[in-house]
């Protein structure tokens, strides 16, 4: 009879030898992450930062910020106050709201009617995200010749297929609010469609044959299976369309210019307009600070309701 301590199913295990806490190679990831952080930190962090340092002053153009009056929290409480600061930012979260939950539904919808090879998807696929390889600026300009009231081709259509009268587009606050969403909807929802699509043809297709084989109709395999399998990817989408939209300038800048009124003057061109109009720079400043605020508040809330990560950690 053999004792415990000698018996091999009963002998405790050794201790496991402590690995070193810095190993060869441990700094070798850092060193190519290394320049990105430091190219991030000067395009991204100094501006930043810049931002949040001008908000203090009452700086214009011309002046040397060296002269500049420092007005410590005086801007910030003019904004607090100002209304038209809250009335483009009414107009922003509607614009987003319209534009982000159309492109979602349609981007996500033509990626699933043409993830199979069918005849004529690729054709379909190139035309599709044609508009997203036009810059925003000739977006801008194209599609303001085409809502022209008097030489658009818009009004001419409308009237000669559906005879409708011809609608002075953006001269109205309704309908030139409609415009700059509908063309926001066409440049952006090509984005929207190639990020789905490529999710969608990167799923195994074990999974979607196994769910066939348990008798899930199309919709539940959509439902049940590939949308719940892509969600971090449309949790991404999502985040980088919310953005796109509070930073969105050059379209509503060169169509409406923010008119009429202020019905499609969207923050980031309210900005502009007090940075560059106005020459108030301090107190333009102020309002990117509010708007940094928004945006990284929105889209903490998405991460940390949504998760994309989770379904990673939980393997």
């Amino acid at each position: 009879m053999t004792d415990g301590t000698t018996d091999p199913l009963t002998r405790p295990l050794p201790a496991p030898t402590p690995r070193p806490r810095f190993e060869a190679g441990f700094l070798t990831p850092y060193a190519f992450i290394g320049p990105a952080l430091v190219v991030m930190a000067a395009g991204l962090l100094y501006p930043v930062v810049m931002a949040f340092y001008l908000s203090f002053y009452d700086w214009q153009i011309g002046l040397e910020l060296e002269d500049a009056p420092f007005v410590g929290l005086t801007n910030f409480g003019r904004m607090l106050v100002d209304h038209q600061v809250w009335e483009v930012l009414w107009v922003t979260i509607r614009f987003g709201f319209w534009t982000i939950t159309i492109e979602m539904t349609l981007g996500i919808a033509l990626a699933l009617l043409l993830e199979k090879p069918i005849r004529g998807a690729s054709v379909f696929r190139t035309i599709f995200i044609l508009p997203l390889m036009v810059s925003p600026v000739v977006v801008g300009l194209i599609w303001r010749y085409l809502f022209d009231a008097r030489v658009g081709w818009i009004n001419y259509y409308a009237g000669a297929w559906f005879g409708i009268e011809p609608q002075i587009w953006l001269g109205d606050p309704q309908l030139a609010f409609f415009a700059i969403v509908f063309v926001d909807i066409w440049q952006w929802t090509p984005f929207i469609f190639i990020i789905v699509l490529a999710g969608l043809q990167a799923l195994p297709s074990e999974v979607v044959e196994a769910s066939t084989i348990d008798g899930a109709t199309w919709w539940q395999q959509i439902l049940f299976v590939k949308l719940p399998m892509i969600r971090s990817i449309l949790v991404i989408a999502l985040l980088m369309r919310l953005i796109d939209v509070f930073r969105g300038l050059e379209v509503m800048l060169i169509m409406t210019g923010g008119g009429p009124g202020r019905s499609t003057e969207l923050l980031s061109l309210h900005i502009y307009n007090r940075a560059f109009e106005t020459q108030q720079l301090g107190y333009a400043s102020a309002i990117s600070v509010l708007l940094i605020l928004i945006v990284f508040g929105m889209s903490a809330a998405i991460l940390l309701l949504a998760n994309p990560m989770r379904e990673r950690s939980d393997v």
